[in-house]
């Protein structure tokens, strides 16, 4: 049968019905996922068109799959996050959802602070255990979506549930139905999809989650989990492992508005940003991301990365306030007691430093050399240079610009004032020293071997 399909306007076949395929022994892709070595990539050659959708947004698990790798946050730290997630994410909502738990007291304690702040963004949404006396504790606490693990691998039908195929499934949808009947809107987080059989179970289960949908007249999400991060966004790339291949699969095929559809990615392989990029250019609008990107085992999509990831896909941060994003970072510093590995991009503290003196050379001639883009006026993170046995005397000047805004404008790398200061930095170094020389130390030695160039920096009249 043929029909002209407005979501794409062209003519259309629309035979495709996936069927349930109920396997006695799992698939376990054993070719692709052999323990006893590494994963391997396969490639079908097929390559399936990009569909980014009109809208796409952040969705946040903070809460929720943020707070299974650490200790919990107290009730103070949570409506401190998700007050910067309100104002990270701007007017318009880009970071549209954030996922709370709701097991404990103090759980709702959280949500119920988190409303009485009265944001329209992030909208506040619950995960739960699959028990109807939960969906219940939804409905009471005003929540109108909650998340529900539908697990959709063999691994863990057969393995963790120890079920078939069609029990899996009819349990699945049953669950759903008692969310449906206390007026919830479900999200269906499909676990381990990059594991599972695409058109044997996962499209089966989609179409009669969409028929559900249709006959009760309540919207069913779809979050696509990457739980062990096996995604791989190349061309070309075979199924399970294709995201681009799940998107489009999902949209298409399974016919759900890319609003609908959600990527829940996680780094076990250094690919959960490029996958939740991917994700949207495929057809899903929301991608599910944490703070810092802290969650299970390696962590999840990092939202901070996500927020560049819009601007650079859209060209613009449509209202994002991207100054919030070192003020998170610091907090997670100084409030949680969270240390974040000094390299991580964006947020790590060095982030914006250099230590090489042909890096500070550069810096010093124009900013844009070395620096990605202006993160002074973005993340409110000037570029800095920390001085070592590899910072010369480039580093030097630059050090001092930085240090003493606009008392050193005309400070020449040749100046006979900081010979002495180098020559000290220069035999700490041959002495044997591994560490960085620290700010207030090497302020201290520049009072003691330059006073003239000590004078400038704090404003002294260098004729006395």
């Amino acid at each position: 049968m043929l029909e002209f399909s407005k979501r794409t306007n062209t003519l259309e076949q629309t035979e495709y019905e996936y069927t349930l395929q109920d396997v006695e022994e799992p698939n376990l892709y054993r070719l692709l996922y052999n323990y006893d070595e590494v994963p391997k990539i396969p490639f079908n050659h097929r390559h399936v068109p990009m569909h980014p959708p009109d809208e796409i947004f952040i969705t946040d698990t903070t809460f929720r799959d943020g707070q299974q790798a650490r200790e919990p946050y107290t009730v103070e730290q949570i409506v401190q996050l998700y007050t910067f997630l309100h104002e990270l994410g701007g007017p318009k909502g880009i970071i549209r959802q954030s996922e709370f738990f709701l097991y404990s007291e103090k759980d709702r304690r959280a949500v119920e602070a988190c409303r009485a702040l009265g944001f329209r963004y992030p909208e506040i949404t619950s995960w739960i255990r699959a028990r109807k006396e939960d969906f219940h504790l939804v409905k009471e606490l005003g929540i109108t979506e909650t998340g529900i693990l539908a697990s959709c691998s063999d691994y863990h039908i057969f393995k963790k549930l120890r079920m078939t195929r069609r029990q899996a499934m009819d349990q699945f949808l049953g669950i759903v139905k008692d969310a449906l009947e206390v007026g919830v809107r479900p999200r269906v987080h499909l676990e381990d999809i990059t594991r599972a059989d695409f058109y044997g179970f996962v499209m089966p289960l989609a179409f009669e989650l969409s028929k559900l949908s249709q006959e009760s007249g309540i919207p069913i999400k779809i979050r696509a989990c990457d739980t062990l991060g096996y995604g791989v966004s190349y061309p070309g790339v075979a199924l399970p492992r294709s995201v681009p291949g799940i998107a489009y699969g999902l949209w298409h095929y399974g016919r759900f508005p890319s609003e609908l559809l959600e990527w829940h990615g996680h780094n076990d392989f250094y690919r959960a940003v490029v996958n939740a990029g991917t994700a949207w250019l495929y057809g899903i609008a929301a991608v599910n991301c944490t703070l810092l990107g802290i969650g299970e085992r390696t962590g999840n999509t990092p939202l901070e990365a996500m927020v560049f990831e819009y601007a650079a896909l859209r060209g613009t941060t449509d209202g994002m306030n991207t100054r919030v994003i070192t003020e998170i970072a610091d907090y997670y510093r100084r409030e949680i007691g969270y240390e974040i590995p000094p390299m991580t991009p964006l947020v790590g503290e060095d982030f914006t430093t250099t230590r090489a003196g042909i890096h500070a050379d550069g810096l010093l001639k124009d900013e844009e050399i070395y620096n990605i883009f202006d993160t002074g006026a973005l993340l409110n993170r000037p570029v800095r240079v920390l001085i070592n046995q590899t910072s010369g005397a480039a580093g030097l000047v630059h050090w001092l610009k930085t240090r003493c805004n606009g008392q050193f404008d005309d400070l020449d790398k040749r100046d006979p004032r900081l010979a002495p200061v180098l020559e000290w930095i220069t035999a700490e170094y041959d002495g044997g020293r591994m560490t960085v020389i620290g700010d207030a130390e090497l302020e201290a030695r520049i009072a003691e071997l330059s006073p003239e160039l000590y004078a400038q920096m704090v404003g002294g009249d260098v004729s006395d």
